[in-house]
């Protein structure tokens, strides 16, 4: 009995502790916790013992699991609308988060055969940049834009505003592909998710007002932060069958 209350009293002392992290914000939202192993070795008890402290969290809502990830702080996910030409940043402002952008690498370079494809260049300006919502990352971003479109540019540019608004070229829309694919050892250092976790992976094209390609970008996105939502208007009603057109 002696043993058992020792336990109780054990997983209740590391639960304590990990919530005083997360509310302090030792660990901040959506951030991964070390693994219920690293926990064991940090407080010098069982897994067993680890996993009941957690799951008492998970029961208050402050933390939460999902396979492939392993545990985490709870937070609401990043929500993207898909309605309109708009990017990530800005929606985040409208709903109390600081976006952040670093950037990783910026050149001029010969475009690789599926850039050239797309945007019909044989020289490009590559931007590779890491976006963050409150300090945690949130999205690892590549963009291509022809070379003549982005010579004005520098890298404190592409830093401080989106493509968008950088392009001397009207916009008219773009076609984004998500897909579902797993964390490459790259996506794992720069995401601070697993290897071979579960991501969202978006190819952006982008085109002018002539609808030719301007912009070509690829997103990955931590699947376990990420929500995408699209509006579906509802048609309007028809007494025609399916496939007929009225004619009068």
């Amino acid at each position: 009995m002696a043993r058992t209350g020792s336990r109780e009293i054990r997983y209740r002392a590391i639960a304590d502790e990990l919530r005083r992290r997360v509310e302090s914000g030792t660990f901040a939202a959506g951030q991964l916790l070390p693994s219920e192993s690293e926990l064991g070795t940090e407080f010098s008890a069982s897994r067993v013992t680890v996993r009941r402290a957690l799951e008492m969290l998970r029961d208050e809502g402050l933390v939460d699991a999902r396979q492939g990830f392993g545990w985490f702080v709870a937070a609401a996910p990043l929500r993207q609308s898909l309605g309109r030409l708009a990017t990530i940043e800005a929606q985040l402002v409208d709903g109390g988060i600081r976006p952040e952008r670093r950037i990783l690498e910026f050149a001029f370079e010969k475009a690789v055969r599926n850039v050239k494809a797309v945007l019909g260049a044989d020289n490009v300006l590559r931007v590779k940049r890491l976006n963050l919502a409150d300090g945690q990352p949130f999205a690892l971003v590549t963009v291509w834009c022809r070379a003549e479109l982005g010579q004005h540019l520098s890298r404190a540019d592409v830093e401080r505003s989106p493509f968008y608004e950088l392009l001397d070229v009207p916009l008219k829309g773009a076609t984004q592909t998500i897909g579902a694919d797993a964390a490459s050892a790259e996506d794992s250092r720069l995401l601070g998710v697993p290897v071979g976790s579960p991501v969202l992976r978006c190819t952006r094209t982008t085109t002018d007002t002539d609808g030719r390609p301007v912009l070509l970008s690829e997103h990955v996105f931590p699947a376990h932060r990420t929500e995408f939502v699209v509006d579906l208007p509802q048609a309007e009603p028809s007494i025609a069958p399916t496939g007929l057109r009225l004619v009068e």
